[in-house]
């Protein structure tokens, strides 16, 4: 079954706009695992606007499932992974400046560069994900940059979902596709929700991880993060 991973960014996000630790962190991504998830993202960003550098080397001993960190590798970001050794890590292209991720990588025009560092990261057992657009030559590139997954970017998938699903799935269908052919795990993330993350894994089933945080955290203030989470495995299982 495809497992999610909950991106707790948004509950420190909440956290640092007041200060102190209230919501706790720590906590959420505790709550997040008994509640059924089976995964915890966090993407640390260079100004720690919500999640801190702090925050992840705390959350690394107080889960017992995936820990997934993902951000855009700079020299401190990847001091930060090999000291965690997460069980993966997610190179994303996000300009310290951006206000969420917006892009894919060109793994074609950066292929040294992400051999090299997919090399560093898994010499030290840690799986890699790179983050692409829904384009087969952008996943044929991370593989052949030694890539073990890639993540596709879903934002243009939640966009055209609600005029014309299949329309919307058929890019996705098609890097997917290339993924399998080259033996790359799959993810995928960003704006998947309760609306439109089953018809995703129900036309691609052998979608590895969604990584799903700010609408769980929206859906949350409605339902509690329990109910939500519930209903988030529920959508997958429907496939």
């Amino acid at each position: 079954m495809t497992r999610l991973s909950v991106n707790i960014n948004k509950v420190a996000t909440l956290r640092n706009a007041r200060g102190g630790n209230m919501p706790d962190v720590l906590k959420a991504a505790r709550d997040c695992e008994r509640f059924g998830a089976q995964g915890i993202t966090v993407h640390p960003r260079p100004d720690e606007r919500h999640i801190r550098y702090s925050d992840v080397t705390a959350i690394r001993p107080v889960i017992t499932t995936e820990f997934n960190i993902e951000g855009n590798p700079i020299p401190r970001f990847c001091e930060l992974v090999k000291q965690v050794r997460p069980d993966q890590v997610t190179l994303v292209p996000d300009a310290e400046d951006a206000i969420t991720s917006n892009a894919g990588w060109d793994t074609i025009r950066n292929r040294e560069f992400l051999t090299r560092t997919c090399a560093s990261f898994k010499e030290l057992g840690i799986r890699v994900s790179v983050f692409v657009d829904p384009d087969p030559d952008m996943v044929r590139g991370a593989a052949a940059c030694g890539a073990d997954r890639v993540e596709l970017y879903t934002a243009g998938y939640a966009e055209q979902f609600p005029l014309n699903p299949e329309k919307a799935i058929a890019p996705y269908l098609r890097a997917a596709e290339a993924a399998l052919e080259c033996g790359l795990g799959l993810n995928a993330g960003h704006d998947l929700n309760l609306d439109n993350l089953a018809w995703f894994v129900h036309t691609i089933p052998w979608t590895d991880e969604v990584s799903i945080g700010h609408a769980i955290i929206c859906d949350a203030l409605y339902m509690g993060l329990e109910r939500t989470i519930g209903a988030y495995l529920e959508e997958i299982r429907k496939k």
